[in-house]
């Protein structure tokens, strides 16, 4: 955790902000509603963290193209300059961690984290 929390120290960005960025990346104007529920997260935190990358100048709301009562989010050209050394960061850390284990290893932990993943919520 420290060496993921080291690469991510000069972006000033959780891990919760980078994925609302990269989903917003991903789905260019997505609504903040739909933001929590594939992060799993409640209205409040979702709106607080929204808020905290809006005040960054990283997200910016725009009304909704079929609905204009929604309202839709997306990059600010900051925040894909964020996402992008966001993204470069991941890849290090990603490095780093498969680098302490063999391919059969990485085999069975991706493995387990899919079960974990899949499993149904009790």
């Amino acid at each position: 955790m420290r060496h993921f929390a080291g690469h991510f120290a000069d972006l000033d960005l959780s891990q919760k902000q980078v994925s609302i960025l990269w989903l917003a990346h991903d789905h260019p104007g997505i609504a903040q509603t739909d933001l929590g529920r594939r992060m799993q997260m409640d209205r409040a935190t979702t709106m607080a963290i929204v808020h905290a990358l809006e005040r960054k100048g990283l997200l910016q709301r725009t009304d909704g193209v079929q609905d204009r009562r929604r309202v839709a989010l997306t990059l600010t050209a900051e925040g894909e300059r964020m996402l992008t050394a966001a993204r470069r960061a991941v890849g290090e850390h990603e490095a780093w961690l498969k680098g302490h284990f063999s391919k059969t290893e990485l085999k069975q932990l991706f493995a387990m984290l899919r079960r974990i993943h899949e499993a149904p919520e009790a």
